[in-house]
């Protein structure tokens, strides 16, 4: 994890933390968040950020496994155990990352895939949320065209999600 600090008022102190996930493990790759967050509010930062696709993980099979492949049931089974440990925001799922945002009152941005409750549940995003340091989630932006092999796993998003903070 990088951290950056710079001396003058009006600048924040951010982490950046560039760690691998528990590949296609939530929760395993939860806990990990939990004690990166953790480390960065030690060191009095402000913010800290996350990769993309870091919850839990990028789909990078698809292009190691013939992804394209019709009716391959080794595809199938692995796009279900993907779309299984996707997070579903509205069902409370990063409810422990938004408390550790609000206990040591840090902000968080997490690269994550998201299985939205609202669209159907089918589909999966590769998703920004913005978590403030009150712990409430204020914005979730979908990557609005996946590229390449992306798009056999991640529906393209939309502007709503576009917001500054």
């Amino acid at each position: 994890m990088k951290i950056i600090d710079t001396p003058e008022q009006n600048h924040l102190k951010i982490a950046m933390a560039q760690i691998a996930p528990v590949w296609l493990n939530k929760s395993a790759t939860v806990d990990r968040i939990k004690e990166y967050i953790i480390k960065a509010a030690k060191d009095n930062c402000e913010l800290v950020v996350f990769g993309e696709a870091l919850l839990p993980g990028y789909p990078f099979w698809v292009s190691m496994t013939n992804g394209a492949q019709f009716d391959s049931k080794v595809q199938k089974e692995i796009h279900a155990h993907y779309v299984k440990n996707s997070v579903q925001i509205e069902a409370g799922e990063l409810d422990d990352i938004c408390a550790l945002a609000k206990q040591h009152k840090i902000a968080i941005y997490l690269g994550l895939m998201e299985r939205a409750k609202n669209r159907g549940g089918h589909s999966i995003y590769c998703s920004l949320a913005y978590i403030d340091n009150q712990g409430k989630i204020k914005s979730v932006h979908r990557k609005l065209q996946p590229t390449y092999e992306e798009r056999l796993t991640w529906a393209p998003g939309d502007g709503n999600g576009l917001q500054v903070h």
